[in-house]
């Protein structure tokens, strides 16, 4: 009953009952490329806690058993022995069984096409699978569950990144690289992967995905970007680090490699895009989630941002810019407009994040294979495909 995971406790069924579900012959697949293409729907019957440990970008979290259940199978196991254990799960999820069952139901009628794992393809997906058939629907299981499809996806993307030739868009803060990654097809926006705009001012609202969702839904748009046959990949310069996420270490040494493409954009519409940005639709997510109170939560939490960059900005600048930032807001709460913020955004731009920005490119050691407006780099860009 015990996996090489302490905690997972998959065998609901005796001896005789497993044997009699292998006899039924349930569908298995490992088509995990297809899975992505396709964008496959999934049902990840692991506890909720495994899930949010790390699932993959199409699947939805329809458990066997609860954490509670899991929890309680799993000390009586080492309390008790396997027998115990097996006992206590039957009592406990037999109760539960129709309801589990209907959850998983819904979903393949609103999804027809799904698919669905456990944590190695076992016990528990073999269940979901036979409690399924007996209600008349038959759906494929992964083989080897999730942790054979997570391999995959991190032995692919190590394998499509190496094949690659890789274009890094470099720029100053503001310069727009995340708007003109946008605008092509054969990029991968790393920042909207990790939910961070890569800044000490990048915080969404919503919380950044685990890492290993992150790493998933990295491989998932590898994947697919591959079968496009690009002649290129293109991203955006960035450190190993997007806020709290990590880009695995093989995948960015290779990305490392790339060759780099300087966006130049005039300090005024660097100024306009921050402001739209971090500013302007900043305010309108604020006031989404936290209604009358929006204005003075996202006042705080661009006061930490600053706060955070206290020692690098130097007293004197850092008191310049927050005067700044407080006479832009208090004119924010008697008028409505917004208009003031621009001025302490240029400040920051033109003091702290241009010199940083000038002297990382003065030692990357990664070729600058072109320079230009936005308009040019798409022009260059283009020229390869």
């Amino acid at each position: 009953m015990q996996s090489s995971n302490k905690e997972e406790f998959s065998d609901l069924g005796t001896i005789d009952e497993i044997e009699a579900i292998n006899k039924l012959d349930l569908p298995l697949t490992d088509d995990f490329c297809s899975m992505v293409l396709e964008n496959r729907p999934l049902i990840d019957v692991r506890a909720s806690v495994e899930f949010l440990k790390g699932s993959f970008p199409t699947a939805v979290n329809l458990p066997l058993m609860n954490d509670k259940e899991r929890h309680l199978i799993g000390i009586r196991y080492k309390e008790q022995g396997n027998a115990s254990a097996v006992q206590l799960g039957k009592e406990l999820v037999e109760p539960v069984k129709h309801e589990r069952v209907q959850a998983w139901v819904e979903f393949v009628k609103q999804h027809p096409n799904a698919y669905l794992y456990c944590f190695r393809g076992g016990q528990r997906s073999q269940i979901s699978q036979a409690w399924l058939q007996e209600v008349g629907i038959t759906i494929p299981r992964l083989k080897g569950g999730y942790k054979a499809f997570r391999a995959f996806l991190m032995q692919e993307s190590e394998k499509i990144i190496k094949a690659s030739n890789t274009l890094i868009i470099g720029g100053r803060t503001g310069s727009g690289k995340t708007i003109l990654l946008q605008k092509l097809s054969n990029s991968i926006d790393l920042e909207g992967l990790a939910n961070h705009r890569g800044s000490s001012f990048g915080n969404f609202i919503s919380a950044q995905p685990a890492q290993i969702d992150f790493e998933d839904a990295l491989g998932f748009a590898l994947i697919k970007y591959a079968e496009q046959n690009h002649q290129h990949i293109v991203i955006e310069d960035e450190s190993r680090n997007i806020g709290k996420i990590n880009i695995p270490k093989p995948l960015y040494d290779n990305f490392r490699k790339g060759k780099l493409i300087l966006l130049h954009t005039p300090m005024k519409e660097r100024v306009e895009i921050t402001f739209q940005e971090y500013v302007s639709d900043a305010l309108k997510h604020y006031k989404t989630c936290y209604g009358d109170e929006s204005e003075k939560m996202w006042f705080n939490d661009a006061s930490q941002g600053l706060e955070r960059i206290k020692k690098r900005l130097g007293l004197e600048r850092y008191s310049m810019i927050t005067i700044a930032f407080s006479e832009a807001f208090l004119e924010q709460e008697r008028t409505g407009k917004l208009e003031q913020h621009k001025g302490w955004i240029e400040i920051l731009l033109r003091e702290y994040y241009d010199p940083m920005y000038d002297y990382q490119i003065e030692k990357s050691e990664m070729p600058i294979v072109f320079e230009g407006s936005a308009d040019e780099v798409m022009c260059y860009l283009d020229s390869f495909e």
